[in-house]
């Protein structure tokens, strides 16, 4: 990673405005990600002339955003696609919580991580719903593995996460820039920031904040006063935990997959750009209901780690909502009977459920239902 005197964060940070049109212009005449869009949209055109469609698309890409030359104006693009996202693929997404924060603060907030572009798009949905600043997203440099990704994922005020720095040297380095860049957002900018509370999605259905996450918060705090503790450190980040829930998980049968290679001490290597395809499989498969509820600022924090990650777990495992999917997966497991919330379960849900159930493999329902399950376990405290 690089570092200059005038733009300490260039290596890792969002793109600016005056680099919106120059990276814009890379984008339309780059043949692999044209070459990506025209096997969604073009199918037929991109096997019999691929050279045809990938121009169709690059002509069609530079009249829509031959005015965009700003993030902002990128992020008004997206938000359209994102509502049709929303009527097409849920049925019903809802927001409580966010009224209650100051829109006028920044806030950092950290939440539960379910699908890889869908848990901060969610969240800037809704700020962008009230015409609030949208958030700034971490997100591993694993997902960058192409340089056309690298930049819609940074066109659209995505940080780079370091997870491939060599050495505890490399990765201390990688995680102090990391969390001054944080922390710049927050404190200087007065810009939110979104990260999730783990490395890697939950496949498995357990929300755990990871304590190394903390850690890496209060590096840039601690460095600028040596008596500074963890807890004020993050307490200056203004933290906000956030849980979103979806009903259905359209990544689902991949993740029960990998679940049970582990399971069998297997080793699951992951096909390539495998990442890629499951943002574009969370993007268009069915969701069902997705809320997301905002939590309340934490202040007052303790000073290790391990405490702090347990007071925002304590936050995401409260508002996380239980939809009749969770229940229903209990239910089929026959473990704690007394945990199936019937009142919430009517015969639709079951036929939704059935249909869902019957499209699964039969070697890979026990965790595909165990993703389901264990949120109903994991909010009784059984987990």
């Amino acid at each position: 990673m690089t570092d200059t005197t005038e733009d300490p964060y260039a290596s890792i940070r969002p793109y600016h405005d005056d680099e919106v049109a120059p990276v814009i212009k890379r984008l339309t005449e780059c043949d692999e990600f044209l070459g990506t869009i025209t096997r969604y949209r073009l199918p037929r055109l991109s096997r019999y002339s691929p050279w045809l469609a990938r121009r169709l698309v690059s002509l069609g890409l530079k009249r829509k955003l031959k005015d965009v030359n700003s993030v902002k104006a990128f992020q008004q693009h997206i938000a359209y696609y994102m509502d049709q996202m929303i009527k097409r693929s849920t049925d019903h997404f809802e927001v409580e919580g966010l009224e209650k924060l100051d829109g006028s603060q920044a806030w950092f907030f950290i939440g539960n991580h379910r699908d890889i572009s869908l848990d901060p798009a969610f969240v800037n949905y809704a700020l962008y719903q009230q015409g609030r600043d949208t958030v700034r997203i971490a997100i591993g440099d694993n997902l960058l593995q192409k340089p056309y990704v690298t930049d819609l994922m940074r066109l659209n005020k995505s940080f780079v996460v370091p997870r491939s720095a060599k050495g505890k040297r490399a990765m201390l380095a990688a995680y102090q820039m990391l969390s001054g860049y944080i922390r710049h957002s927050i404190v200087s900018d007065n810009h939110p920031v979104w990260m999730a509370q783990r490395e890697g999605r939950a496949k498995n259905g357990i929300d755990r904040t990871d304590s190394a996450i903390i850690k890496m918060l209060s590096m840039a705090g601690r460095q600028q006063d040596k008596e500074c503790s963890v807890g004020r450190a993050v307490s200056e980040l203004h933290v906000v935990p956030i849980s979103i829930s979806y009903e259905f998980d359209p990544c689902d049968i991949q993740k029960a997959r990998e679940l049970k290679a582990a399971d069998e001490g297997q080793p699951y290597q992951k096909k390539p750009f495998e990442d890629i395809m499951s943002i574009a499989a969370g993007i268009s498969g069915h969701k069902g209901r997705v809320r997301l509820v905002f939590g309340t600022p934490l202040k007052d924090l303790p000073d290790s780690a391990e405490a702090i990650a347990a007071v925002i777990d304590a936050q995401v495992l409260e508002h996380y909502t239980l939809f009749p999917s969770h229940y229903l997966a209990l239910e089929a497991l026959g473990t704690a009977p007394e945990l199936v919330n019937h009142q919430h379960i009517t015969p639709a849900d079951r036929l939704r459920f059935k249909a869902r159930l019957d499209d699964v493999p039969e070697a890979l329902r026990p965790w595909w239902l165990m993703q389901y399950a264990n949120p109903v376990l994991n909010k009784a405290g059984r987990l």
